[in-house]
């Protein structure tokens, strides 16, 4: 299936385009003829399993990693011809952010300030405006060793802004960090939207990918799908059901192969299950579960969630 390109009409020049990128390491081809666009402004998300070419694919957009062939412009700079101009509307926070952890918070601050020479002025108050937001300017004086893991991560989005760049690019940002830190880091992420910057983000968290703008499923290093979270949900074929079971394994297994199943999901001890018709197929089922001795607490139709609409799109393009 070729990857599938997008873009936004109404914006004449996008923040980001991608024209068929394409990038192989030895025999595997991590990336193969990847396009899209993102508008200004933007929260855009990248989804998909881990080997699915989402770092391959940002550090590409940094500027980090030569594509093998393709072209990659950030409002309008070509990233690959013209670095160094390009590096001036970017960051790039990777999974491993280069935070030094003997330095206290402002020192990192004051060091990515000067790497990116912000005047000192600006610095000054940018970085006063970025601690506030992030809840950290009681902590200016800690050394960043000594921060939570998600307090090192806003941070590092701190250290990634100070010089007020209009395209972000942030790879897994919040992986390991705690459910609270998740929420605070999201609030700046969107008052980073309302000034006008465009995000691009690679994410593990499915709750977290419902809050994209628009979101590209990434499988095999090419975009599956790409559009907004509802019309990907929408889109989805089939009906989805949920069970709540005490032994929720066993009824995954049991209605895999069932006649009307296009496919079965664990969530906890819940089980999702995708038919071709909810009215029909609901009571047969439950016939069925209880000739083989499975009881379920409750059988109900449910809105898909991304990871429901990932699992069928893999469903779908599984061989038969």
């Amino acid at each position: 299936m070729s990857s599938l390109s997008t873009t936004t009409a109404a914006d004449a020049v996008p923040a980001v385009r991608v024209h068929e990128l394409s990038r192989a390491f030895g025999t595997l081809q991590a990336i193969d003829n990847v396009s899209f666009s993102v508008a200004p402004g933007e929260i855009f998300g990248l989804v998909g399993p881990d080997g699915a070419g989402k770092t391959t694919l940002m550090r590409m957009l940094a500027g980090v990693l030569a594509p093998d062939h393709g072209r990659i412009e950030l409002d309008g700079i070509d990233v690959q011809h013209q670095s160094e101009q390009a590096k001036r509307h970017l960051s790039y926070m990777p999974q491993r952010f280069g935070l030094y952890e003997d330095l206290t918070v402002a020192e990192n601050i004051f060091f990515y300030g000067e790497l990116f020479s912000v005047a000192t002025s600006d610095r000054r108050t940018r970085s006063e405006t970025l601690l506030h937001a992030a809840g950290l300017t009681d902590f200016r004086h800690r050394r960043a060793g000594q921060l939570s893991g998600g307090m090192k991560q806003k941070l590092g989005l701190i250290c990634a802004l100070i010089h007020t760049p209009r395209v972000l690019l942030l790879d897994e940002p919040t992986t390991g960090v705690d459910p609270v830190s998740r929420r605070d880091f999201w609030a700046i992420l969107y008052q980073l939207r309302e000034q006008g910057v465009t995000i691009v983000l690679s994410t593990a968290y499915m709750d977290e990918a419902e809050r994209c703008t628009r979101l590209a499923l990434v499988h095999g290093g090419r975009i599956r799908q790409c559009d907004t979270p509802a019309r990907l949900k929408a889109a989805m074929p089939g009906s989805l059901l949920e069970l709540v079971a005490a032994d929720p394994r066993a009824i995954h297994g049991a209605l895999r192969h069932q006649p009307g199943v296009l496919g079965s999901l664990l969530m906890g001890d819940r089980v999702h299950v995708r038919v071709d018709n909810a009215t029909r197929r609901m009571p047969q089922l439950n016939n069925f579960l209880g000739e083989q001795g499975l009881d379920i607490q409750g059988m109900e139709q449910v809105e898909p969630g991304i990871e429901d609409v990932f699992v069928a799109l893999l469903d779908e393009e599984a061989p038969a």
